[in-house]
Parts: structure tokens; C-alpha cells; sequence
């Protein structure tokens, strides 16, 4: 029986994209970036994608992926910067994605539908920066039991390790109470194959698996998991 609901929150609940390109648009205002590319935030996303997928694949540090994407996308530009320079851009990038709070199409009603009847928790990579502000900007902190950072945790999704931080916190280490729900099969999926627990992706793209991840659901809006959690539950 499920009791415990893992979310991711970027592209899960909140949609990531639109508060990442407000957070991009204001910090070229802010730091006077001459950049009125209309392609540039597709180019940083690329960027950004590549080197958070890195850390995924534990072939970078997180330290080292939240400078070298904007040197990266910088560079790309011809934006002349110094060390100082991306530390700032990087911090104010930080705490502007956590102000710009954009919910997916039926993520608050789901939650909040779900909250009488389970304890549901967020699992998260993203940095603590923005996720401590998001969580509290976004009123989620009213509906999360607790909110697992990587960054506090020393593990990543899909780490095996990261869960079992997670478990031994909530205090069960009964894999079929718990379920994960979240867009990314490299993170999300994969971690929760990897802590051997069920999972939901969340694809309202529909995209292709095309990779060696195990699925136990596919939902295309977030209002069907509460369904799917009932025929678990019988």
C-alpha cells in the first residue's frame, strides 16, 4: 500500500522553463547583457540541460556546473566576465528562479486532494538556493512533510544513496509504501528503479522512452494520479 508520495518539483509541479526564462530576462537587465538574441534562452537551455545531466552521471560537481554553464553560455556570446562576475549572475540567477513561481496545469488541486489521505514529500536536484525560496514562495511547504535537497543529502537522483537518506528520515523501509512521481527519466525514473520503489512519470509531451528505464505509469496531466493511486491501494 502506498503511504508516501515522492515529488519531483521542476517541470513536475512548477514549470522550471518559465521560471527560468524570467529569471534569464531579468538578469540580462540587471547586469547589463547586451544580448537580445531571441534564441538565447534556448541556447542556455541546451547548455544548462548538458551540464545538469553531467552531475546526474556524477561527472561534475555541483559547484562546478552552476559557473560553468553561464561561462559556457557566456563565452557563446562573445560576454566578457571574470570569476566575480559569474558568482554574481549565478546567485542572483539562483534566488530569482525561487521568487518566479509558475504552478503546472492541476499540480495545487492534486496535492492538495492527496494531502488528507497521504504524507508526500519533494525529492529534489536543485539547488537550495532556489528550491528553500520556491518551495516557500510557492505555498508547497504548507503541503510537504519535508523538502530532500541533493545539495543537504551529499547525494543526487538517481543515487541509489539519495533514497535511502530519504527512507531512513521518514522512518519506513517498506519500498512498497513509497511512490515517485516526476518528468525526468534520467533522475526521476531512474532513481526510483534504482531505490527499487514505483514511480509515475509525468510526460504531458508525450515523449519516447528510449531509454532502459523501467516504467510503472505514464500520466499527461497530474490529475490522473490520484486514479492511479487508488487501483494500487485496491
Amino acid at each position: 500500500m502506498i503511504k508516501y508520495i515522492l515529488w519531483d518539483i521542476d517541470n513536475t509541479l512548477l514549470s522550471f522553463d518559465l521560471a527560468e526564462k524570467a529569471a534569464m530576462t531579468n538578469g540580462f537587465s540587471k547586469f547589463n547583457l547586451d544580448i537580445k538574441d531571441d534564441n538565447a534562452l534556448a541556447a542556455y537551455k541546451v547548455i544548462n540541460d548538458k551540464y545538469w545531466k553531467r552531475l546526474e552521471r556524477g561527472e561534475m560537481t555541483r559547484k562546478q556546473i552552476l559557473g560553468d554553464r553561464f561561462r559556457e553560455f557566456f563565452d557563446f556570446y562573445n560576454i566578457n566576465y571574470d570569476d566575480q562576475m559569474i558568482d554574481d549572475f549565478n546567485l542572483y540567477f539562483q534566488q530569482e528562479v525561487g521568487r518566479q513561481i509558475f504552478f503546472n496545469d492541476k499540480a495545487w488541486d492534486t496535492v492538495g486532494y492527496l494531502n488528507k489521505d497521504y504524507d508526500q514529500y519533494a525529492v529534489t536536484n536543485g539547488s537550495k538556493i532556489a528550491q528553500d525560496a520556491k518551495v516557500v514562495n510557492s505555498g508547497l511547504d504548507k503541503i510537504f512533510k519535508k523538502v530532500f535537497i541533493s545539495e543537504n543529502l551529499g547525494y543526487d537522483k538517481p543515487y541509489k544513496e539519495f533514497f535511502d537518506l530519504v527512507f531512513e528520515y521518514i522512518g519506513s523501509s517498506k519500498r512498497d509504501e513509497y511512490i515517485l512521481i516526476g518528468d525526468s527519466l534520467t533522475s526521476d525514473m531512474r532513481g526510483a528503479n534504482n531505490a527499487g520503489i514505483k514511480n509515475i512519470w509525468y510526460n504531458p509531451h508525450a515523449k519516447k522512452n528510449h531509454l532502459d528505464v523501467k516504467l510503472d505509469y505514464t500520466i499527461h496531466t497530474l490529475d490522473q494520479v490520484p486514479e492511479i493511486l487508488k487501483k494500487i491501494n485496491g
